[in-house]
């Protein structure tokens, strides 16, 4: 099982880090162990003290591929979700002042949280998919996917060029504007539309 991650598909997002909005998907991968167990605790890591949240819609591969055309890529997922793609903003903006690969910033153990899962239909498929993010019974965060910069296929596509997708894979497709710090404490629900996927605190 693999962890793709879409960076900077969200332009406001992109500009809120002083980031270039990129003419293609930015990709990065988490490890395995990223992946938060289904009703693990999450702890706040001891190496960072600047814990940044991520909303993103997340999507679930259902079918084995490699070079798949854009046109065919809605063919290669099934079911969807929200989750948290946790960075330590601390770390990765000094290996971003150095030149180095921030995997230790993004791709640590636990750092890659998701909902349940959901069933895609032909309507979902056909309109935009609001989701949002919730500290505390307070709204932080929220988006759709109309106003990601590359469309679910193109991503699929664009990834399945260099990695072959196999059932299981997820794809978290970028996070919007609005993303911050969480402390301990801190109790994070994510929503699909009116629907909670998930719900757990900060430890």
């Amino acid at each position: 099982m693999k962890i793709f991650c879409v960076g900077r598909n969200y332009t406001e997002h992109a500009k809120e880090l002083k980031n270039e909005v990129p003419a293609e998907p930015v990709i990065f991968l988490k490890p395995k162990s990223a992946l938060l167990a289904p009703g693990a605790q999450f702890y706040y890591p001891e190496f960072t003290n600047e814990l940044h949240y991520e909303a993103e819609l997340v999507l679930y591969i259902s079918k084995n591929g490699r070079y798949i055309p854009e046109s065919q890529a809605h063919k290669y997922y099934d079911h969807i979700t929200v989750g948290i793609d946790f960075t330590a903003r601390d770390i990765q903006a000094e290996l971003k002042k150095k030149g180095l690969p921030w995997e230790k910033a993004k791709a640590w153990d636990g750092s890659a949280v998701t909902g349940r899962l959901i069933r895609l239909t032909p309507d979902m498929l056909n309109a935009p998919l609001a989701f949002s993010l919730k500290i505390n019974n307070v709204l932080v965060q929220q988006g759709s996917s109309s106003d990601m910069l590359f469309s679910f296929n193109r991503i699929i596509a664009d990834i399945s060029q260099y990695f072959t997708l196999n059932i299981g894979d997820l794809i978290y497709t970028g996070t919007p504007a609005g993303v911050g710090e969480c402390v301990v404490g801190d109790v994070l629900a994510g929503y699909l539309g009116d629907e909670k996927l998930f719900e757990f605190e900060i430890n």
